[in-house]
């Protein structure tokens, strides 16, 4: 099985079981993009400026968040939490490829080097920060997933409040169809890292 059938496989109970209800959903009323497609969507030319901040900033914070996941699968206590991990990881690879063709093709810079200043110039959206990432690889292994855990449910919490933005500013309709696919799957991860988090 390849990485990205992996990551549809290992994230579909995480999406649904955000639901809260007692009967879910089967996952066929449920589409969704595949991870295998989602580097090859195109989002054409129209676009204004919080399309591209949203790309922008949501690049960078998923390359954070890939440095995060990198040290949970190292080392994580939780079998639960490094699969978890892994599934995510999957995942935003792709976004990530996604977003960054997406810019190349608007001729807006990929490479995004100061996410605090970028975060203060577009209505001060908070972002993770460099010591609580390092952190995560000096913190007892008895702790790691407990501060794992509070540092990425908050990042997470970020990457949908980006979201927002975009759907409330963005031009770009495959970026607004993006940052609703941001909401609806952050929202699952969150759901089961609280899960996790009481269990």
């Amino acid at each position: 099985m390849n990485r990205r059938l992996l990551a549809v496989v290992l994230l579909t109970p995480f999406v649904l079981g955000a639901c809260g209800t007692a009967k879910e959903a089967p996952v066929a009323d449920k589409p969704t993009v595949a991870a295998e497609a989602v580097a090859e969507i195109k989002a054409g030319d129209e676009h204004n400026d919080t399309d591209v901040m949203f790309l922008q900033m949501l690049a960078y914070h998923q390359k954070q968040g890939l440095r995060m996941t990198t040290t949970a699968v190292e080392r994580a206590q939780s079998p639960e939490l490094k699969t978890l991990a892994q599934a995510i990881q999957a995942t935003e690879k792709d976004e990530l490829a996604m977003m960054q063709s997406w810019l190349e093709d608007w001729n807006a810079s990929t490479e995004v080097d100061q996410a605090p200043s970028l975060h203060a110039d577009h209505g001060g959206l908070p972002g993770t920060g460099e010591a609580e990432i390092k952190a995560l690889t000096t913190v007892k292994a008895a702790s790691f997933d407990t501060a794992f855990l509070n540092l990425f449910l908050a990042h997470q919490h970020q990457a949908m409040e980006m979201s927002k933005v975009e759907l409330t500013g963005g031009k770009n309709g495959e970026a607004k169809k993006f940052a609703e696919r941001v909401q609806e799957s952050r929202q699952g991860e969150i759901q089961q890292m609280l899960k996790l988090m009481n269990g």
